[in-house]
């Protein structure tokens, strides 16, 4: 007699996995894929083609043969090219021997981090709306997320005093996320001397994505990593996806203290060995000689931000003026429906594609997610069936 012990395969599946929900954007955007009448301002990708000379750097290193593994931390080249850049930039010194790690993308960058710092049951803190990926990646990393509301009324930068509503014993991380996607919003020098103070007072490891960083409007950035006090707890996360219009190239790095950055390439060294080769390559030409390619985005950048932020303001949806990456979080409040309702009639009646705010944390329902980051008569065309949509209501 036997046991027949057949089981469903997604029996299988762990638990913490199982329970993970898809991507509020992508799932969204399967509905997209298949119409080529809707104009796109959706997902978060630079319409920029990467500027020639870095494509040329990745197809002469192609052709000479870089194909083989680099060193787990990447090569050292970028690494010393990218610790100048973050000291031009940042005015933060990192030693490229053993405080700086290529990774792949900065999704990959985040992942690590979290798996280094985090034990199981371990908190931590993240400010919605966010970026979709945060919640997940901490409860992959046997983690507790713990979500942290902003709000219109403070153009969605998070405060010490939410932060203090939602720390326990058991925090162990703060992550932060500025220039902000999905509301664009940015951190004033004021407020980074206060997250650090927050951070030291609970004896938090500070995760700083700014991958946006570049993308910063007026008045200068204010990062993370130029709080000078916050160095021996902070990981800084950046790449080059957003600035150099990278995202296929898939690179992206850390600058943490030695000891965890040698902790987060144990775990790289393992799952990844090193990032693409030819990527490193480009990024390398990006780094040292790319300054004035991210000065030209930037500005065609802001000049569509004022054109949609002054658009969506006249159709009488509240908007902010987002300081930061390419992005805009308009209130759709006032017509009564959702955020999903909102964008799905948007796209079925007028072929013009938004993120529900809901996608982004329960905080962001009532919003919507509009990325600027494609031409300017796109952008009109779109503002011109959005006005539409609102008068037939």
């Amino acid at each position: 007699m036997t046991t027949d012990c057949k089981s469903a395969p997604d029996s299988f599946v762990a638990p913490h996995v199982a329970e993970l929900p898809k991507s509020g954007i992508r799932e969204f955007f399967d509905i997209v894929s298949g119409r080529k009448d809707v104009i796109s301002l959706g997902i978060g990708e630079p319409d920029f083609r990467t500027p020639w000379h870095i494509r040329e750097q990745a197809i002469v290193a192609l052709e000479q043969g870089a194909t083989r593994y680099t060193a787990n931390l990447g090569m050292p080249s970028l690494r010393q090219a990218i610790a100048e850049y973050t000291e031009r930039s940042f005015h933060a010194k990192y030693d490229w021997r053993n405080e700086i790690l290529v990774t792949v993308g900065v999704s990959e960058a985040f992942d690590v981090a979290l798996r280094a710092v985090l034990s199981p049951g371990d908190e931590v803190l993240y400010h919605e709306p966010c970026f979709v990926a945060y919640a997940p990646l901490v409860r992959l990393a046997h983690g507790v997320p713990v979500p942290v509301r902003t709000f219109r009324k403070d153009n969605f930068r998070v405060t010490v005093e939410e932060l203090e509503r939602h720390v326990t014993p058991r925090t162990k991380a703060m992550l932060l996320n500025f220039p902000n996607n999905p509301t664009g919003a940015t951190l004033t020098k004021q407020d980074t001397e206060e997250l650090a103070d927050f951070a030291i007072r609970h004896n938090l490891v500070v995760i700083s994505d700014e991958v946006y960083s570049e993308l910063t409007y007026e008045g200068g950035r204010n990062s993370m990593a130029m709080v000078e006090r916050l160095r021996d707890r902070l990981i800084f996360l950046n790449g080059f996806s957003k600035a150099w219009s990278m995202t296929g190239f898939r690179l992206g790095y850390t600058c943490a203290p030695a000891g965890i950055t040698d902790a987060m390439m144990k775990i790289h060294q393992y799952c990844m060995m090193s990032a693409p080769t030819i990527s490193q390559h480009a990024g390398l030409e990006a780094v040292r000689y790319g300054d004035n390619d991210i000065v030209e985005m930037r500005e065609s950048y802001r000049r569509r931000r004022n054109f949609i932020v002054a658009s969506l303001n006249e159709m009488g949806l509240d908007c902010f003026m987002p300081n930061g990456a390419f992005y805009v979080f308009p209130s759709i409040q006032s017509t009564g429906m959702t955020s999903r309702d909102f964008a799905v009639r948007l796209l079925n009646d007028y072929a013009v594609a938004c993120v529900p705010g809901g996608a982004f944390g329960s905080c962001g329902e009532g919003f919507l997610r509009c990325s600027y980051a494609t031409g300017m008569d796109q952008l009109k065309e779109a503002m011109q069936r959005m006005r539409e949509f609102l008068k037939r209501g």
